[in-house]
């Protein structure tokens, strides 16, 4: 047990990567990590070495964010009263590029669920098809058509090749 402990805990640091990619919000992702974490330790028996920790680590994570989805979706959404950030001035050569990764971002968030996580899996990840497969619980070929919808759709939405949005000075 000790040893799947161990590969658990190095699997943190690319879960919270994907949470953080899925939810878009810090503390919400280190929520559903903590909780697939604690999913994970509480059902450590279940575990069968057939596969990776890290696919089954992804699977547990992926499970927690479609329930909380769930939920979500059955009661109002609290109002966030996020503070501005503060504003400290950036060259002018940073602020395009802060720009165009902002807009990606947001491209991404635009993105349907299906396809983000298959785009976050293999493009962030870097995690081969099949791995992304089996987390996902689809077959290979479905994935390969979500990621080819994904990339498309984020090209068409980041298409001009410059930011859409404006910098301000």
């Amino acid at each position: 047990m000790s040893q799947l402990m161990d590969e658990i805990e190095e699997c943190v640091p690319a879960l919270r990567r994907y949470a953080r990619a899925l939810t878009h919000d810090p503390d919400r992702a280190d929520d559903l990590v903590q909780d697939s974490l604690e999913r994970a330790i509480r059902k450590r028996g279940l575990w069968r070495p057939s596969g990776s920790v890290r696919s089954w680590m992804f699977r547990i994570l992926l499970n927690v964010y479609r329930n909380d989805l769930r939920r979500q979706r059955r009661s109002p959404v609290p109002l966030s009263l996020e503070t501005i950030p503060g504003s400290d001035p950036a060259g002018l050569d940073v602020q395009p590029g802060r720009l165009a990764l902002a807009e990606t971002a947001r491209a991404m968030q635009a993105l349907p669920l299906e396809q983000r996580e298959v785009l976050l899996l293999v493009a962030v990840e870097e995690m081969k098809y099949s791995e992304a497969a089996a987390i996902l619980s689809i077959p290979i070929g479905t994935l390969m058509s979500r990621l080819a919808r994904a990339r498309s759709t984020l090209r068409d939405l980041t298409q001009t090749g410059t930011p859409k949005l404006r910098s301000v000075k």
